[in-house]
């Protein structure tokens, strides 16, 4: 790379107006890049939603379920299929390697769903999960005075904000809807013979429109459309039925049978701070920009200010900047500690602001290759930025202090010819160190999985700005020392620090076994730290938005549930801890897509310095309080909110196997309250629902074949019965309304449901002539992994040491409960997936450690110098393990990834020691002793330059508190330590192991001294 220091040298202006568009360029491409909190991953996963109306949950499993999933595992590359059969619903979800095409998997799916006979109402959705699936926004809204604000919302705002690039949806809780509503009188129905299914098929009959051909005249084919409809409410009260059953009976109006009246229903319930509101939810595409998303939707609803006002439960948009703005912020810190390093060692004003231009110019040239690749700008790709500040120093500080101790060795003064050679002189040491570094980061494709895919940004962060800096490093700092060092002073006499380096290097060589014992010695010590560190996958951070849910039992209704949840917000409202409560009731649950009425959740902002755990077991205490009394038997959850993330794999998992349903149902019961004893563990769930009564019509088919009765007219009468008939969306009075039908009278028992009378082509009888009623026990819902019906219990665990603690629970489990004998039993959770993926790390690291042997092979071309390098890396874990031990720091994946970039880092120093020595040796004919020493005292000062300036740049991230940024914390306290200690022993190590690895040279050369003294 010798040319471009040559061809930069001599177009210094062509060097500079390239450097200003690459500036421009990088200004502009990081003003374009997307600000998200996390990579643009999509999951693996695909779920398959169906919904079948009407269907208790083991005729989803029977009908649907079971089917979908007999079909779909035979998808090509599946992991894992689990399924859970609710009411109405059916969801399956299936698992695969990352890279699998997923749009060749949704295809496969439809395919394998058309060949299967589902029931004619199941509707079938397929989804994906991604990090940008889950809502930036939860806003409540309220109207100002007298504003419409559900017309405002549906005719102006809504339609305004789907138009903004990036949007997914817009959903919105809490509206009322307004329905034509036809109340039959259940005596007078009956005695006319009509049924609420007659009213809805003649209803019907009446709304059609048709094409009936064409007719031809003269030159003209003129369409023929049939159409009959009621077009106002008036017309409805009207029209005339007459009983199927009884052809003699007169014919009567519906408004003779029915009240029919327009009705306000509101299915939701949403409030903030207990204040009525309408709450709505935004999602963004996979790949749009959250921050710019969630500006243009608040600039929408501020230009409707004098109409409607807003209050913002959740906004992950702001969590986004504060985690940018802390990460820019140590970056820069970091920028500045490395140039206070550079100031104190060359203690050259002009020659550190030419050490440290690579700072900036590096990472520029890093957002064009970004904002190329449609990288976004998150917690990774600003955390590599900012691990990088240090880094990317390095090669500069080497080449400028190598010109700047060249040129005040000179007589003649600066000259183009001894930049060159003073460049060339450390070229071979900047190149290799540089591209070890980079090479070091080529393994994380081997890890897989999500860490990889999660990683893999800031990966490519650090090393397109290692290539930048590097570049720059032999183009632009050669010509700026050119302009700069034109009056430098005459260097001084070689300084203490030098001399008392001299010396000590020439005490180890002659104790060189003192030096590797205390060395191994002080290894070992540091391998004992290791049992006191935890064990975790990437630690917890603490968020100060809580959710929380309540869920009564399944057949509680609507209304009791609200009831229950304003007495839960007023409680809330009572402590001083919380900023905003907003609430739904009845809505959606995000988790699962399901509206369930006896379910209310809750958004739950807290003050600042609130101590969240505390704060949880307190508030859980409370609402437990407020539910004994007027709602026994409800579950509770509170839990810090997550917005998505890698997963912590912080967790404990027990799954249960039985096809005994209530032998499961008794050991999921036992498993839970054995975790709920754990003081490391919260959060305990268990997804093994309970059980709620249900009426059984069996229908006697011989029965039912004599009276000549169907098993769907019976369907039809109960259902009639017990549910609203939806007629559907009609246009009446220039309107479209939803129309639905129900008797004045509901059912109360199974006494009631015996007593139907059922239309019969001998008459009407009873329904108990031809089917019994019977109540049973029956489970909410069916949950089932690859095929096997299962109940797991899983937790979150609060200690640092995951591994431990999930041993102890799977082993308690074992031991210490008495599980019914039709139970299998399976333990384990994140600590799995953590030590596969930390299996997967070391295997990167023994990988990187080869290319970096290859990489300096073939740059020094002798087998035994890289061994030689390579040694200063078994002394890394003796700093970062003290580090992470005082800075109370797990072992977690972002600490081996800070191994993994130490790889990198120290080989450098050891390759610029070597790289010295190699030139004492061959281009100076020195002895092995002389170029030790002399190659120590030459590159003392830009060894500890780089590596101080490396440790100055990581110390903000190091001692940072912020949140989104603890990935980059144990990252930073692992190469800070490891750097320190590896630098301070590189030095004596390095001399001491290339000694031992030239015994015999050294054995020669000491002769041939001796005979030339004697």
């Amino acid at each position: 790379m010798n040319f471009l220091t040559k061809f930069s040298l001599r177009n210094a202006v062509a060097i500079f107006i390239l450097s200003f568009l690459l500036v421009l360029a990088g200004l502009y491409s990081f003003s374009k890049l997307k600000i998200d909190l996390l990579p643009n991953i999509e999951f693996p996963q695909v779920a398959v939603e169906v919904i079948y109306p009407g269907a208790s949950p083991n005729d989803v499993d029977e009908q649907v379920t079971s089917k979908l999933e007999e079909q779909l595992k035979g998808i090509e590359g599946i992991k894992k299929i689990q399924s859970v059969s609710y009411e109405s619903v059916g969801i399956i979800s299936l698992e695969f390697p990352f890279n699998t095409d997923l749009d060749k998997v949704e295809q496969q799916i439809n395919t394998s769903v058309k060949e299967l006979n589902l029931p004619e109402s199941a509707q079938l959705d397929i989804n994906r999960f991604s990090f940008g699936s889950f809502p930036i926004f939860n806003i409540s809204l309220f109207a100002k005075g007298d504003a419409d604000i559900e017309n405002l919302l549906n005719e102006k705002i809504i339609p305004e904000i789907n138009k903004i690039q990036g949007i997914n949806s817009v959903s919105v809780g809490g509206l009322k809807e307004e329905i034509v509503q036809i109340t039959v009188d259940k005596q007078k129905a009956t005695q006319a013979g009509i049924t609420l299914e007659q009213i809805k098929e003649q209803i019907n009959q009446k709304s059609l429109s048709f094409p009936a051909g064409t007719v031809n005249e003269t030159d003209l084919q003129i369409p023929i459309r049939v159409e009959e409809k009621l077009s106002t409410i008036e017309e409805l009260k009207k029209l005339q039925f007459t009983s199927t059953f009884n052809q003699q009976a007169p014919a009567v109006a519906l408004s003779e049978i029915a009240n029919i009246e327009t009705i306000t229903e509101q299915p939701e319930y949403t409030r903030y701070n207990l204040q009525e509101a309408l709450s709505m939810a935004v999602t963004k595409k996979q790949d749009a920009n959250t921050v710019e998303v969630a500006k243009k939707t608040l600039e929408i609803l501020d230009r409707y200010d004098d109409q409607v006002d807003y209050a913002i439960g959740f906004d992950s948009a702001e969590g986004i900047e504060k985690s940018v703005e802390t990460l820019v912020k140590e970056g820069i810190l970091g920028a500045l500690f490395a140039s206070i390093a550079v100031l104190v060692f060359l203690r050259n004003f002009r020659a550190t602001v030419i050490a440290i231009i690579s700072i900036p110019l590096s990472l520029l040239v890093s957002a064009i290759f970004l904002h190329q690749l449609d990288i976004s700008l998150n917690i990774m790709t600003l955390g590599g930025m900012a691990v990088a500040v240090g880094r990317v120093v390095d090669d500069s500080i080497v080449v400028i202090e190598n010109v700047f101790r060249r040129v005040r060795k000179s007589k003649s003064g600066i000259t183009n010819e001894l930049i060159e050679s003073s460049t060339k002189e450390i070229l071979k040491a900047i190149t290799s160190s540089t591209l070890t570094t980079i090479v070091v980061f080529l393994p994380i494709g081997f890890v897989g999985g999500i860490t990889g895919e999660f990683f893999l940004p800031f990966a490519l962060t650090v090393i397109f700005s290692l290539f930048a800096s590097l570049i720059v490093a032999v183009t632009i700092v050669p010509i700026l020392a050119k302009f700069s060092f034109k009056k430098v002073p005459s260097e001084e006499k070689e300084g203490k620090m030098q001399r008392v380096y001299g010396k000590t290097i020439s005490w180890s060589l002659n104790h060189k076994l003192v030096i590797i014992l205390s060395s191994i010695v002080l290894l070992v010590g540091s391998f004992a730290l290791v049992p006191t560190l935890g064990f975790t996958f990437i630690p917890n951070e603490e968020e100060k938005m809580l959710q929380a849910t309540i869920q009564l039992p399944s057949s509680t209704s609507l209304d009791k549930t609200n009831e229950v949840s304003l007495e839960i917000e007023q409680m809330f409202n009572e402590q001083k801890e919380i900023d905003s409560i907003t609430t739904a009731v009845g809505s959606r649950d995000f988790a699962t897509g399901i509206k369930r009425s006896n379910q209310a959740g809750y958004f739950l902002s807290l003050q600042e310095d609130v101590d969240v755990l505390t704060f949880i077991n307190e508030i859980e205490r409370k609402m437990e309080k407020v539910t004994e009394g007027v709602a026994p038997g409800t579950k509770i959850s509170v839990q810090e909110l997550s917005s998505g993330g890698p997963p912590t794999n912080n967790n404990v998992v027990v799954d249960l196997y039985s096809t005994n349903l209530d032998d499961l149902q008794t050991a999921a019961k036992q498993v839970e309250e054995y975790m709920m004893s754990f003081d490391n563990l919260k959060y305990v769930t268990n997804n093994f629902s309970d059980k709620q009564k249900q009426l059984v019509v069996e229908i006697d088919s011989e029965q039912a074949s004599e009276y000549g009765v169907s098993g769907f007219q019976l369907l039809g009468t109960v259902a009639d019965q017990t549910k609203p008939v939806s007629i559907g969306t009609l246009e009446l009075d220039n309107e479209d309304r939803a129309v639905q039908l129900s008797y004045d009278q509901s059912l109360t028992s199974s006494e009631e449901i015996e007593q139907l009378m059922i239309f019969t082509a001998k008459g009407p009888v009873q329904l108990s002539e031809l089917a019994s009623v019977n109540e049973i026990d029956t489970y909410t819902s069916i949950q089932k992994l690859d095929g096997k019906v299962f109940a797991r219990i899983e937790a979150e665990i609060k200690d640092e040491n995951i591994q431990k603690v999930t041993q102890d629970v799977v082993n308690g489990v074992k031991k210490d409960l008495a599980l019914p004998a039709t139970i299998e039993f399976e333990g384990g959770g994140g600590s799995d997936e953590t030590v596969e993926i930390f299996q997967a790390l070391g295997l990167a690291m023994v990988t990187a450690i080869g290319l970096v042997y290859l990489t300096m092979l073939i740059t020094f071309g002798k087998a035994r110098i890289p061994f030689i390098i390579l040694s200063s890396l078994i002394f890394v874990p003796i700093g970062s393990l003290v580090g992470l031990v005082i800075a109370r720091e797990p072992l977690s994946v972002s600490v081996m990834i800070g191994f993994l970039m130490l790889i990198g880092i120290v080989t450098t120093n050891a390759i610029v020691l070597v790289d010295r020595i190699t030139q004492n040796r061959e281009q100076k004919g020195m002895t092995i002793r002389d170029s030790l020493i002399e190659a120590g005292q030459t590159r003392l000062r830009p060894i500890l330059m780089t590596a101080f300036a490396t440790i100055a740049a990581l110390i903000p991230l190091a001692l940072t508190t912020s949140s989104g940024t603890l990935i980059s914390k144990g990252l930073a306290i692992t190469v800070i330590g490891g750097l320190t200690s590896s630098t301070l022993l590189t030095l004596i190590i390095i001399p001491v192991v290339y000694e031992l690895f030239f015994t015999k040279q050294v054995k020669k050369e000491r002769t041939l001294n001796k005979e030339v003294s004697q």
